[in-house]
């Protein structure tokens, strides 16, 4: 039942490269049943920074977009969230977003690696065809345990992105997943299944089915989330990741009021 559900990860065109405002996304929420809504647009910088995310200057309407939903459907709980890039020494600048609205969660993501590849814009596949498979996925996975273990963030975003393009290192993928989900263990972080793998050429959820079975034997929490940029994609293939989540043990999601979790049973 999508009532068991929130999804968290939804996107507005405040990011640049996203359709439908929150007042759109609440009510295909209120059609489809979801149990809550969250917004969470990529964190603006203090400077301008890259052509997907919000602006610092649009916060305010940000703010407002969400508050127009919220009054447009009173039955529905619509949670205010941010997708904030981790940039190792630039963490004051998250702590600094923190005080800025009451916020419900900040997710956790890495697009860059430290020598600035975005590895996941199609610019940088190249890279992947040239043979850089292992030093991206390498770079990746060790900012993302960096990430999870700055404790700045409340879930983290899409593990496993790198394999967008559908380009994987050789042999087994557990040395890379093993260091992190150790790091979710140890901070009590939850991840997210993200739907919008399946959208994209690797044609698979966000994070491997590997990774999942770790992360459950380690007792880590999960969100299901469709990481959305329009409004068809809301809740998008809730059904197919709750039954893979269920076939490897797990039988609870995560909601978020306030920065503070709560275990909620899925049926």
């Amino acid at each position: 039942m999508l009532s068991d559900f929130a999804d968290y990860h939804v996107h507005t065109p405040l990011c640049g490269h996203a359709t439908g405002w929150p007042v759109d996304f609440a009510a295909r929420a209120v059609e489809l049943g979801l149990g809550e809504l969250g917004f969470a647009d990529h964190n603006p910088m203090p400077e301008r920074f890259d052509e997907w995310r919000m602006l610092r200057e649009d916060l305010p309407r940000y703010f407002e977009e969400v508050e127009k939903a919220r009054t447009a459907f009173p039955q529905l709980t619509i949670r205010l969230g941010l997708e904030c890039d981790f940039f190792t020494g630039r963490e004051a600048w998250i702590e600094e977003l923190r005080g800025l609205a009451t916020w419900d969660y900040f997710i956790g993501s890495v697009h860059y690696l430290p020598d600035g590849t975005e590895v996941d814009h199609p610019k940088f596949i190249s890279r992947y065809r040239d043979g850089d498979v292992e030093e991206i996925w390498t770079a990746y996975w060790k900012t993302y345990e960096t990430a999870i273990r700055s404790g700045l963030f409340d879930f983290v975003a899409h593990p496993d992105l790198p394999k967008k393009f559908g380009f994987r290192p050789a042999g087994d993928l557990r040395r890379f997943y093993e260091p992190a989900i150790a790091a979710l263990a140890e901070t009590g972080t939850p991840f997210e299944i993200n739907t919008a793998g399946w959208r994209k050429e690797c044609a698979e959820q966000y994070p491997a089915r590997e990774f999942l079975e770790c992360a459950q034997a380690a007792g880590v929490p999960l969100l299901i989330n469709s990481d959305a940029h329009a409004v068809s994609e809301l809740g998008s293939r809730f059904a197919e990741a709750a039954e893979l989540a269920r076939s490897v043990g797990f039988t609870h999601t995560v909601r978020f009021q306030k920065r503070e979790l709560t275990l909620v049973p899925f049926a």
